[in-house]
C-alpha cells in the first residue's frame, strides 16, 4: 500500500466521532484519484472495519449485479455467501455481524452501488434506523466521486433528513504535503522542478505516487503523460466516463471551454449554442461539485456582500494540461513517436503555466493569508475579482482579492516566470488598482506573488506592501 501523506486536519475531524456516545452516519465526497478511500483506511486501522465498493458501471450492470458483487465482498468479511436479491438481506446480514464495539463501516462509489435500483437508498436508511445505529460505537461512512449524485440523493434528500452527522468534502493535498511524494531527497530538488510537475498533477496523490524522484521533471511528466499505456495519458476519458452518470460530452464541452480562459455563464452558453438556461447551470454545478471547475464570485466591496457576478474557472490542473497537450498528441503517443526535450518547448507553455501556476495559488490561498499575517475571521471576502465597464466604472480584474474588516484591500498580483520579475509588473499594478473602484476609508495595498524571483529594483521601490515568494508553499517555508 503507497505511503499515506498528510490528511491531519481530515483525519482530526473524523476523530471528532469516536468520542460521541451514538453512532454517526457521515458522507465523503470529492474527485477520484483524491484519496477518500485511502484517508477512511487510515483512519479505520486501529479498528474493526469493513468497506464495500460498488461496481464500475458499464451498458451491461444491472442491480442484481451490484447485489451480487456486495454478496461476494461479504463472503470475503467471514459473513455467509448468499444470492440475494433484495437489498434488505444484504444490509441486515452486515448489521448483524456489527451489533456491538467500535466498527467502522465503508460503502464506497455509493452512486455506483446504487443507482441501478430505485429502492436502494430507502433500504439502506431504513437499515440504518432500524440496525446500524443500535451500535452506539458503528460509523458508517457513505463515500463517492459522483458528487451531484450525492448531493441530490442523499444530502438533499428528505430520507436523510437529520440522520446525516457530517459531510466532508475532500480537496487536493496543500503544496507542503506534496512535497514528501520526492521522499528523502525531496531538500535537494529546487522549487522550481517540483513545481514543473504539481502544475500537471495539482495536490491529486494518485496521480503524485506516480512520482519517480530519481528522474528530473521532464523525464517524470514525460513517463506519465506521454507514454502509451501510461496513468495520465487516459485518464481523463476515464473519470469523466466514471463519475458522470449520463452522457459526459456536455461536460467535455464545457471543460473545453474553460481551458480557453475564466469564462461567465452567459458566455459559456453561447459557445455552447444554447439558451441560458438552468440546464446548462445544472451541468456546471455537477463539474464544479465533482471538483474540476470553480465558481469564482466577485463582491461589492462598499458592503462586502457576494455580487451576482462570477466566473468559472478549470481549477483541476491535470484536466487542463490534458486538454492542451495530451489530447491533441493521442496519435503520436500511441505510436510512442511523441518527443520533446523541454516543457518550455510546448507550445503555449508560458501561458498555459501562467495558468496552472495560479490554480496552484488560489488551491493554497491560505499560505497568502499566512504571508500576510491575515487571520481567517478578519477576512470579509477574497476571490478571484473582477469589475464589468460601465458608465460610470473602468473594467478590471484582480488575480487575487482580499478585503480585510479593518478597511484593508490586498491586490494579489500572481507572476510565473522563468526570469526574475521586473519592474513592468509595478506598472501593471498600477494600471490595475487605478481601475478598481472602492470608496474612500479603504485602503489597497499590492501584493507581489511569483516563485522564481525579482529583480533588486523591484524591491527597491517599496510599491509592493509584500513580495510572496510562493516556492516556500512548497518547500514549507
Amino acid at each position: 500500500m503507497p505511503q499515506f501523506v498528510g490528511r491531519k486536519n481530515e483525519l482530526k475531524t473524523l476523530q471528532r466521532f469516536l468520542k460521541k456516545n451514538t453512532a454517526s452516519l457521515l458522507v465523503m465526497r470529492g474527485r477520484r484519484r483524491i484519496g477518500k478511500s485511502r484517508l477512511i483506511e487510515e483512519f479505520a486501522k486501529p479498528y474493526q472495519f469493513y468497506s464495500f465498493m460498488g461496481v464500475a458501471p458499464t451498458e451491461k450492470t444491472t442491480a442484481q449485479s451490484q447485489r451480487d458483487e456486495f454478496a461476494s465482498q461479504l463472503g470475503k468479511h467471514g459473513l455467509p455467501k448468499v444470492s440475494a436479491t433484495d437489498w434488505n438481506d444484504l444490509f441486515w446480514l452486515l448489521a448483524d455481524k456489527v451489533t456491538k464495539g467500535r466498527v467502522i463501516i465503508l460503502l464506497d462509489e455509493i452512486s455506483w452501488m446504487g443507482s441501478k435500483d430505485d429502492n436502494f437508498l430507502g433500504k439502506l436508511k431504513n437499515a440504518w434506523d432500524i440496525h446500524f445505529k443500535k451500535n452506539s460505537q458503528l460509523i458508517l461512512i457513505l463515500c463517492g466521486s459522483a458528487s451531484s449524485w450525492i448531493e441530490k440523493n442523499i444530502l438533499s434528500s428528505a430520507g436523510f433528513v437529520g440522520r446525516i452527522s457530517y459531510t466532508l468534502t475532500l480537496g487536493e493535498l496543500p503544496l507542503k504535503d506534496c512535497r514528501q511524494f520526492w521522499g528523502s531527497n525531496e531538500k535537494k530538488i529546487s522549487s522550481m522542478e517540483k513545481l514543473k510537475v504539481l502544475a500537471v498533477t495539482g495536490g491529486i496523490p494518485r496521480y503524485l505516487e506516480e512520482i519517480d524522484p530519481r528522474l528530473c521533471a521532464e523525464d517524470n511528466i514525460k513517463n506519465f503523460c506521454f507514454t502509451d499505456g501510461a496513468l495520465l495519458t487516459n485518464e481523463f476519458n476515464n473519470i469523466f466516463s466514471s463519475i458522470f452518470l449520463r452522457d459526459s460530452e456536455i461536460y467535455k464541452k464545457i471543460v473545453n471551454i474553460l481551458a480557453t480562459g475564466n469564462k461567465e455563464f452567459p458566455d459559456i452558453c453561447a459557445m455552447l449554442d444554447a439558451p441560458l438556461s438552468g440546464r446548462v447551470l445544472e451541468y456546471l454545478e455537477e463539474l464544479e461539485l465533482a471538483g474540476f471547475i470553480k465558481r469564482d464570485y466577485t463582491w461589492h466591496v462598499k458592503t462586502g456582500d457576494d455580487a451576482k457576478l462570477s466566473k468559472y474557472r478549470l481549477s483541476d490542473n491535470y484536466t487542463c494540461f490534458y486538454l492542451k497537450y495530451i489530447e491533441k498528441n493521442l496519435s503520436k503517443i500511441s505510436r510512442n513517436s511523441f518527443e520533446f526535450k523541454s516543457l518550455a518547448a510546448l507550445p503555449g507553455w508560458d501561458s498555459i503555466i501562467a495558468l496552472q501556476f495560479e490554480n496552484l495559488v488560489l488551491n493554497n490561498r491560505s499560505y497568502i493569508w499566512q504571508a500576510l499575517n491575515i487571520k481567517p475571521e478578519n477576512i470579509v471576502s477574497e476571490n478571484p475579482f473582477f469589475q464589468h465597464k460601465t458608465t460610470k466604472q473602468a473594467g478590471c480584474q484582480i488575480d487575487y482579492l482580499i478585503q480585510t474588516r479593518f478597511g484593508s484591500l490586498y491586490a494579489c498580483e500572481i507572476k510565473f516566470s522563468k526570469n526574475a520579475i521586473t519592474t513592468k509588473v509595478i506598472e501593471e499594478m498600477i494600471r490595475k488598482i487605478a481601475k478598481l473602484k472602492y470608496p474612500k476609508g479603504i485602503s489597497c495595498r499590492a501584493v507581489l506573488i511569483h516563485v522564481n524571483g525579482v529583480q533588486k529594483d523591484v524591491i527597491e521601490s517599496n510599491y509592493f506592501a509584500e513580495i510572496i515568494d510562493f516556492s516556500r508553499a512548497i518547500d514549507g517555508g
